[in-house]
């Protein structure tokens, strides 16, 4: 399995620009749900911690396979996702890794 993490700072001039911006990518990723073949899992969370390094909103996504994750890169939903999203993130940042099964 592979575990995909995705972590983003959103853009926003006011708090409740970022507010916004936060509740549009939660709303925007968790409509994936089902609609991906081989994402076992998808999960979006935002920051409650407020320090000045953290990032806005989370995404963990688990994948049968690095192919389904590549599959998932290219898939016309999530390119619909990355497009809606474009212009609200201010950073990126990513890590993908394998998880063991017990």
């Amino acid at each position: 399995m592979i575990r995909h993490i995705v972590m983003w700072r959103v853009a926003g001039e006011t708090p409740e620009a970022v507010s916004s911006a936060k509740a549009t990518v939660k709303h925007e990723f968790e409509a994936l749900r089902g609609r991906i073949p081989g994402m076992r899992r998808l999960d979006v969370g935002i920051d409650v911690s407020g320090v000045d390094y953290a990032c806005d909103a989370v995404l963990v996504a688990d994948f049968d396979s690095p192919g389904a994750l590549e599959a998932y890169a290219t898939h016309p939903e999530h390119l619909r996702v990355r497009k809606a999203l474009g212009s609200l993130r201010t950073s990126r940042h990513q890590v993908d890794y394998v998880v063991d099964e017990m």
